[in-house]
């Protein structure tokens, strides 16, 4: 099972992704990005390219798409928050965009 980040692990793998633009959720221990492409077509093909490296990591992204913009949450269910597989999900989010 995968645990929640550690205060350590918190403070080395929050502010890269922050400053990259994700935001802390307020009440829940989550982030959140909205992700703005030049049209539908754009923004659906990297949800698709995302959805195949949510399937190989085992975890899957809280998301909505209206038009050529995503909004994605970030959490582990399973661990009550945040842990290492939304940071690499993040960061992956971010490669791909």
């Amino acid at each position: 099972m995968t645990e929640r980040l550690t205060a350590t692990d918190r403070k080395a793998a929050l502010p890269p992704l922050l400053e990259a633009g994700w935001e802390m959720v307020e009440r829940r221990d989550a982030i959140t990005k909205t992700f703005t492409f030049t049209d539908f077509n754009e923004a659906f093909g990297w949800m698709t390219r995302v959805a195949m490296w949510a399937e190989k990591l085992n975890h899957h992204p809280e998301w909505s798409n209206t038009y050529r913009s995503v909004e994605v949450t970030l959490t582990t269910h399973g661990a009550g928050g945040l842990s290492a597989l939304d940071v690499r999900l993040a960061q992956q989010m971010d490669a791909l965009a």
